[in-house]
């Protein structure tokens, strides 16, 4: 997948795989000569959306052509240290945030995308949520097809990921989160993964270096490069998508021209020529290409969704395990989540963090304050909660450098009822000191010599900071919605098959068509809704065949 030479890749390894290339000259100087390559499919991105749609297109025995913004890292390259990982494997090199500086924003940009580098939690799309889908955006023919049919969807990716509930062993995040809420009566329960039960790992973040937790390059991706059908170009920004008049809409999509970029960074244009265009680029990027397109549709960036996190963190010095082993997230609690009604509250996960990332979440005192929280960095358990984002939503076009967003008062107290609980638990599993990542720092010391009255004191305070204008450390490494899916244009950026209103045989097939945020990690819902969007791409090619 190494595209270190465009030219050579192109009249190599295409040709081999039964794709025509053919070279036309242009009027510009710094491109005399303009590539084409033509084939059935063009799909740019490569992670939870475009990988499934990719590997369903090229088993079916369609031309699929890939573009990935990032570049491609094999297991056996892979440091799993911090600086170079989140340089190389994230997008902006990890250094992302809202306008106002009031989320700091996690996204992928390698082959895989964000299931090369996330936590490997993968939960079905709550019922909840569907029933908003239906009811609320009149989705009822839930993404064209049978509610069935997106229950097989969701049977087909688990499947092809290895998805399965249980550990063998759990860190100490999770066996903290687990015995505080059994000792508290909170509901607690197994996080399902696509890895095995005894994936002891907690470096899935920085990419998986055994190949055991299967993201889509292990697993759609691999089948489209098995199947002899598709090929995969890193290194590639695509610059518009093109279309011409024609087709039911009046424009019909024709395919991408993108910008190749090799190892010494010198650039090569391309024109990729094909039936129906897939764009998964991510609700970050998604909307940026659509509108350098032509597109008109207001909702194109709007409805930005951001599943905002916070911290709250417990001192163990007695625990054997280190904070940053075993497996990411395998234990999940729903004590605020909502979820018998609606599901806009907050789930409790736990996060990765590292040395460098905990520097960066932990709250400056002095510098003696700081290097003694630094010291019990692999003693200290950290729980997130995680809210379901709920209020009206941001606007995102990284073409023009933008991403606004505000996060939601009811989201904010979402957050600080989790703050709360996630207190209590760290309290009720035996912390020697807990506290959260609120600019103040205020932590309680000596907490199972501390009284209740005392306890419930400091929970109340520490719950009850505002958590807004940069108060506390927000993250979120969710995005979701900015080209939502819906039944009419006036309402929607897509239709419920994942075609743009706007051109014909131009799809969308990632987390911005979700309708609403979920309250819960989008891998197996976003894989869901691409599976069922190939399956309509499917019927579009065998339309033009």
């Amino acid at each position: 997948m190494d595209l270190t030479n465009p030219t050579e890749v192109l009249s190599k390894t295409l040709k081999k795989k039964g794709f025509r290339v053919s070279t036309t000259t242009t009027t510009t100087t710094s491109n005399p000569s303009l590539t084409i390559i033509s084939c059935d499919a063009v799909v740019v991105g490569s992670g939870s959306g475009g990988g499934v749609v990719a590997g369903v297109l090229a088993k079916a025995g369609h031309k699929v052509i890939v573009l990935e913004k990032g570049d491609y890292y094999p297991k056996s390259s892979l440091s799993l240290l911090e600086g170079p990982t989140l340089d190389n494997m994230y997008d902006g090199s990890c250094f992302m945030a809202t306008d106002d500086l009031g989320v700091i924003v996690l996204a992928a940009s390698t082959v895989g995308g964000g299931s090369t580098i996330n936590w490997s939690a993968s939960l079905r799309t709550p019922d909840h949520v569907l029933d908003e889908w239906r009811n609320v955006h009149g989705l009822h023919d839930l993404f064209g097809i049978s509610n069935s049919a997106y229950e097989r969807a969701l049977e087909a990716v688990c499947e092809r990921m290895g998805v399965q509930s249980g550990v063998d062993e759990e860190g100490l995040n999770n066996a903290v989160l687990r015995s505080g809420c059994e000792r508290l009566g909170y509901p607690v329960k197994h996080v399902p993964r696509n890895a095995p039960l005894d994936h002891y790992c907690g470096w899935c973040h920085l990419g998986c270096k055994g190949g055991r937790k299967k993201g889509t390059a292990e697993t759609w991706l691999a089948d489209m490069a098995e199947s002899g059908n598709g090929v995969i170009f890193p290194r590639c920004e695509a610059l518009r998508v093109m279309h011409e008049k024609g087709g039911i809409k009046g424009r019909r999509a024709t395919g991408v021209v993108f910008k190749s970029f090799d190892s010494r960074r010198t650039t090569t244009t391309v024109l990729v020529e094909s039936k129906v265009t897939v764009v998964a680029c991510g609700a970050l990027r998604t909307p940026g290409l659509l509108k350098r397109s032509g597109l008109k549709n207001k909702h194109i960036g709007r409805n930005l969704r951001l599943h905002p996190v916070v911290m709250a963190w417990g001192f163990f010095p007695s625990k054997k395990k280190k904070s940053y082993e075993g497996g990411i997230i395998t234990s999940m609690s729903t004590v605020v989540s909502n979820f018998e009604t609606t599901g806009y509250g907050a789930v409790i996960q736990m996060p990765s963090l590292h040395p460098g990332m905990f520097s960066v979440l932990t709250p400056w005192l002095s510098g003696a304050d700081f290097k003694d929280r630094m010291t019990r960095f692999a003693g200290t358990a950290h729980l997130f909660a995680l809210a379901r984002d709920g209020g009206e939503g941001g606007a995102v076009d990284l073409t023009r450098g933008t991403m606004a967003y505000k996060m939601d008062g009811r989201d904010e107290e979402s957050l600080q009822r989790g703050l709360e609980e996630m207190l209590r638990i760290l309290a009720a599993a035996g912390a020697e000191e807990i506290g959260t990542q609120h600019r103040m720092g205020k932590r309680l010391l000596n907490v199972t010599k501390a009284g209740e009255e005392e306890l419930e004191r400091f929970v109340r305070e520490a719950s009850g900071r505002g958590l807004r204008d940069w108060s506390a450390p927000i993250c979120s490494a969710h995005q979701m919605g900015s080209c939502r899916m819906g039944v009419e244009p006036e309402r929607s950026a897509v239709d419920q098959r994942g075609e743009t209103w706007e051109v014909e045989g131009l799809f969308v097939g990632d987390a911005s068509v979700l309708p609403t945020a979920l309250g819960v990690n989008p891998m197996v819902t976003v894989q869901a809704i691409a599976y069922c969007t190939a399956q309509s791409l499917l019927e579009f090619l065998e339309r033009k065949t």
